[in-house]
């Protein structure tokens, strides 16, 4: 089992409470069973394996691009140094002689089977899953056996491994896709940072467990930036095109697909016509970068049936941070003037950079308290909306321009919406901000009756709000989305 100091774990290991809760009711469950847990790279899943089978009888095997023989080897070590500590002589020719080896030496302990990044063998083995699914149809049916099986290849473990074509198919207890943190539990990692640095946190790590644990919480998040990311040697210099190395054998496209996402470009023919790519080329790229988890599709919510309504977006907002400042660096650092180039050039920015990652706090906030019905409705989904609006000057003529609203939550069971604007900046929100969101409220699908505007204002507001005595709006700060 791959072993860690438990004061490591302990410190280490922070949130995931339900995920933690899900495994319990797994792991309680007499007889056979079977869990699988994936997610993109970074993410947390192994740690939280490692946490869930702490004290617990486990064999635990993480696979590697070693082909299906060493695997069966490495495997087949850890199986023995588990049932038959000390013996050295023992070797197995099939997968098959090793499960048996378990069924006739685990005796009646509860024992977990963990197969961290299957994979890297299934892939290498197109028997693997069919002959897992015999043992545990057959030959491990009264064993009080728990299967872990755990990927971060997502088209893999959702095609393979989760759908009605996979062997294992009806056979697993629950499954569970780990997600980034939340802005919340991202802010556990900082405890003592102040709640404007506890956002920053998030937006430069997009809540990845493994980049929140590269933060020093003793130190400020500017010497954090510097020591990550504007340092050769810093973990996440170079995290990008490592990522997306171990997943595209040409990163070429992918890299340029990434750095057209993070400048802002959204839609497929504008990246193509900007690559110099077709667009089924580009398409196929896409698809792979949602599937390893770094690029979402986005719809407009009151329109989300509408194809030429669809945004690709990067989900992970470090991908953003970094395409926005290290390309441009890249000799600056290499020098060893780094920090210079970060007090000088992406500090005076970083509220800037952090606009579309408060949106994204701030529609999971609604959506939060929406839930529970916050909102005199009960409030099922959150996103943004855009298009286009007609403003009529002040001598009479109309001009048509782009209109958007930054949160836009809907309650399709009362037929309401709840609509919002968010600003990370060092101004306060005044009276212009709130006749835009109220004008544009109009915009909004009719079947939905607005029944909350909210705004959301790092700075506070102006004085003209002391006024403003309607109980529909609602003045939030980034205070609130903490409390």
């Amino acid at each position: 089992m791959n072993e860690l100091n438990e004061l490591e774990i302990f410190y280490m290991f922070i949130g995931r409470e339900r995920e933690l809760a899900s495994l319990k009711e797994f792991y309680d469950k007499d007889g056979i069973g079977m869990t699988i847990i994936y997610g993109r790279r970074r993410i947390g899943k192994s740690t939280l394996i490692t946490e869930f089978v702490r004290n617990k009888k486990t064999i635990f095997y993480t696979a590697t691009k070693v082909g299906k023989n060493r695997n069966l080897e490495l495997f087949s070590r850890q199986v023995v140094d588990l049932l038959m500590p000390g013996v050295e002589d023992i070797s197995f020719h099939t997968i098959e002689a090793v499960f048996d080896f378990i069924h006739k030496n685990m005796g009646n302990d509860k024992l977990i089977l963990v197969i961290d990044e299957l994979p890297y063998w299934a892939e290498k083995d197109d028997a693997l899953l069919s002959i897992l699914q015999k043992y545990i149809d057959t030959i491990w049916s009264d064993k009080n056996l728990k299967i872990i099986l755990c990927g971060s290849a997502l088209s893999f473990m959702e095609k393979k491994v989760l759908s009605e074509k996979s062997p294992l198919f009806g056979r697993r207890d629950s499954q569970i896709k780990l997600e980034a943190f939340d802005y919340l539990d991202a802010a556990k990692f900082v405890p003592h940072y102040s709640n404007e640095d506890k956002a920053i946190c998030y937006g430069i790590t997009g809540g990845v467990a493994k980049y929140l644990s590269m933060i020093d919480s003793t130190k400020s998040i500017d010497e954090n930036i510097v020591r990550l990311f504007f340092k050769t040697d810093g973990y996440l210099y170079d995290e990008t095109r490592n990522l997306l190395t171990q997943e595209f054998s040409d990163i070429a496209i992918a890299n340029n697909i990434v750095e057209q996402i993070a400048s802002g470009q959204n839609a497929l023919n504008i990246i193509a016509a900007k690559i110099g790519e077709k667009e089924p080329t580009v398409l196929y790229s896409l698809e792979k970068l949602i599937n390893v988890g770094l690029v979402e599709k986005k719809g407009c919510i009151t329109d989300e049936k509408n194809k030429k309504k669809t945004q690709y977006v990067l989900k992970d907002y470090m991908f953003k941070f970094w395409y926005q400042f290290i390309p441009k660096a890249t000799s600056v650092i290499e020098m060893g003037q780094g920090e210079v180039y970060y007090q000088k050039v992406v500090k005076p920015v970083l509220h800037s950079f952090m606009g579309t990652v408060f949106e994204d706090m701030c529609r999971y906030y609604t959506l939060k308290q929406g839930i529970t019905g916050e909102y005199g409705c009960f409030i099922t989904l959150a996103g943004t909306w855009w298009g286009v609006e007609n403003i009529t000057d002040k001598n009479g003529e109309t001009r048509t321009q782009s209109a958007d609203i930054d949160v836009v939550a809907i309650s399709e069971i009362d037929k309401k919406a709840v609509i919002g604007e968010c600003k990370f900046k060092n101004e306060k929100i005044d009276k212009g901000i709130y006749e835009t969101l109220i004008r544009r409220g109009n915009l909004i699908n009719a079947k939905y009756k607005i029944s909350k505007y909210i705004f959301f204002s790092l700075s506070g507001y102006t004085d003209w709000f002391e006024s403003l005595s309607e109980e529909d709006v609602l003045l939030l700060t980034l205070d609130s989305l903490y409390q």
